[in-house]
């Protein structure tokens, strides 16, 4: 068995705090593995009247959790008002992080599911890192150039080549290089985390048509079609470019294990539209297992009792599922 899952609440003003405890309370018809969530348990409270319970050690998690929700709790200081985000929230949401990383990287917990902050919030306390994937890598002494920013649901998985960059940046961030790392570490984390043996990893192109033989672009012609023969080359089942506005229907889906989008958007748009209550964030090449729900804060709408726990509750299975998989690898 592995042990129980870490879920850093995020910004304790946000909804973090209401799906992971509805999360807890839909444990048993959804199949969850144990979990403790690592926050302020005020936050938790403010919003769920539902089983409550303080542990001081992950391990206390199994025991607690057929009955009530384990909270690591921490940062209980100033107020805590669900809706109304400041500087406290904020520090909590980062020490949250924090301690859940390290409770991983120890191997005292069996994965990370991250709850959603507020960087303009973070930003006010010293943060310096893009978002929580940067800081998770920056903590395992990873680089940021061998880690992936996947997002997957039940019937799609898609993988941002460039990420939070402005659109005007893209074609000069798009190099040969850049392409054959991001597929690299998407074809490892694959097989590591779903078991996806031989990945087929299908690319989109920049340029609308792909392109058009570079009559509407060289991006494709220039770096994609090399860097998807480099890795034809080494092994890896890489197709494309393709024109991104025929990749995403039902029979194209069909084709690939994941899609290698060039940017953002290109990315993101298909996988919320089709998986918006569903969708997971999972961070390839990290020693540890970390995802997250694939939304914000919802600051409008905390406290109401209106938060879907649908993508908490799809990390916290697809956590517990990647790192079943690399447990059983290593024995």
């Amino acid at each position: 068995m592995i042990p129980p899952l870490a879920i850093a609440m995020g910004d304790s003003a946000g909804v973090g705090p209401e799906i992971t405890a509805k999360a807890w309370k839909a444990r048993e018809l959804h199949s969850l593995a144990p979990f403790f969530a690592v926050g302020d348990i005020r936050a938790v409270e403010k919003v769920w009247d539902g089983p409550v319970t303080r542990i001081s050690s992950p391990e206390e998690a199994f025991e607690a959790f057929p009955a009530a929700l384990p909270v690591l709790s921490i940062h209980e200081n100033g107020n805590v008002l669900p809706g109304t985000p400041d500087v406290d929230s904020a520090r909590c949401a980062l020490q949250s992080l924090e301690i859940a990383v390290g409770l991983a990287g120890a191997g005292a917990a069996g994965a990370v599911v991250t709850g959603p902050v507020s960087k303009a919030q973070l930003y006010r306390i010293g943060f310096t890192h893009p978002g929580q994937t940067e800081f998770v890598a920056e903590r395992c002494g990873v680089s940021g150039e061998n880690t992936v920013m996947m997002l997957a649901g039940p019937t799609l998985r898609v993988v941002p080549i460039t990420v939070h960059v402005p659109l005007a940046d893209v074609p000069h961030l798009l190099t040969q290089e850049l392409v054959v790392a991001k597929a690299r570490v998407t074809a490892r984390g694959l097989l590591r985390n779903f078991g996806i043996e031989q990945p087929r990893l299908a690319f989109a192109g920049l340029n609308p048509h792909a392109g058009e033989s570079g009559e509407i672009g060289r991006e494709e012609i220039d770096v994609l079609i090399p860097a998807i023969a480099q890795l034809r080359e080494e092994g890896i089942d890489a197709v494309g470019p393709f024109a991104a506005d025929t990749m995403f229907h039902p029979r194209a889906r069909a084709g690939y294990d994941a899609a290698l989008c060039a940017y953002h958007d290109q990315a993101l748009i298909p996988i919320k539209t089709l998986h918006f209550d569903e969708g997971v964030n999972i961070t390839l090449g990290l020693p540890i297992v970390r995802t997250s729900p694939d939304h914000g804060t919802a600051f409008g709408i905390a406290g109401k009792d209106e938060a879907n726990p649908g993508a908490m509750i799809a990390a916290i299975r697809m956590a517990a599922g990647a790192a079943q998989r690399r447990a059983e690898a290593t024995t």
